[in-house]
């Protein structure tokens, strides 16, 4: 049985576990299943070095190999500044399987700023309106790179745009899970939504993101060295609180490979 410790009423849970049981794997399937109750789990004074990062992330899931911003062999992503990360995101929503999960660890910190914020998707949408719930769950989102960057890199190059626009893919706005509860997917990728008026997709996109971000649904972290967090990223939306880009903060990332595809209502049996 773990020892936990709920850090919001919708999101996140701390962990008190030792270096060596999370090797082990003995707790792997345990802190599965919280994960994806509380979305966000949070352990202290774990002190990882790389290889023991690793080898902690290959107990809970197939590492992810091979993304489009991998610094690293064996699926280590360095993270330092990267510019989009600052608005509300889903990964992995121009890919038919997202990620399932990531794991997170700081090697070094900003005097101020960096922290990261959570918000529970699955919670969000529980607390809509019937009504609401049944009108979202036919629609349908456009996400793409250039959505995402937009805010990020306002003044992109013609070359950088051109890339942006080679990752594009549609959504459901309502995801239908396999174990039957449903989340919303939206995000800064969200460039707008299928066959509706750009002013009332914009308007829709940005209510439902503002209720998606409410203090209720949202866990703010605090890092501190020794850290290891990890969310659940078929159920959260994440972003970075601004920090001085030159104060060395850096931190490693692995991340999990996709367990189920992005799904709409009805589309299970197909999926």
């Amino acid at each position: 049985m773990l020892d936990v410790k709920d850090l919001t009423s919708t999101i996140g849970s701390e962990v008190s576990i030792d270096l060596e049981t999370l090797l082990s794997g003995s707790a792997a399937d345990e802190l599965r299943d919280l994960l994806m109750a509380r979305g966000v789990l949070v352990m202290r004074g774990i002190d990882f070095d790389d290889e023991q990062l690793r080898a902690f992330a290959g107990t809970m899931g197939e590492l992810r190999m091979g993304t489009i911003y991998e610094q690293e062999n064996a699926g280590m992503l360095k993270i330092v500044h990267i510019p989009g990360t600052f608005f509300w995101h889903v990964d992995g929503t121009y890919t038919g399987l997202p990620p399932f999960a990531t794991v997170l660890a700081p090697r070094a910190l900003a005097p101020e700023g960096g922290d990261t914020e959570f918000a529970n998707t699955y919670a969000a949408f529980e607390a809509l309106p019937a009504d609401e719930q049944a009108h979202l769950e036919t629609l349908r989102v456009v996400h793409t790179m250039k959505a995402g960057q937009d805010r990020a890199t306002p003044d992109a190059t013609l070359e950088q745009i051109e890339n942006y626009l080679k990752y594009r893919a549609t959504q459901p706005l309502v995801w239908q899970h396999r174990s039957g509860r449903k989340s919303l997917v939206l995000g800064a990728t969200a460039s707008h939504i299928l066959d509706m008026h750009p002013a009332e997709s914009a308007e829709l996109i940005d209510r439902v993101q503002a209720h998606i971000t409410q203090p209720q649904f949202v866990y703010h972290h605090t890092w501190q060295m020794g850290d290891v967090v990890m969310w659940d990223n078929t159920g959260t939306m994440h972003r970075v609180l601004p920090f001085d880009p030159t104060a060395g903060r850096l931190l490693y990332r692995f991340t999990l490979e996709g367990i189920e595809p992005f799904s709409g209502v009805g589309q299970l049996a197909s999926a």
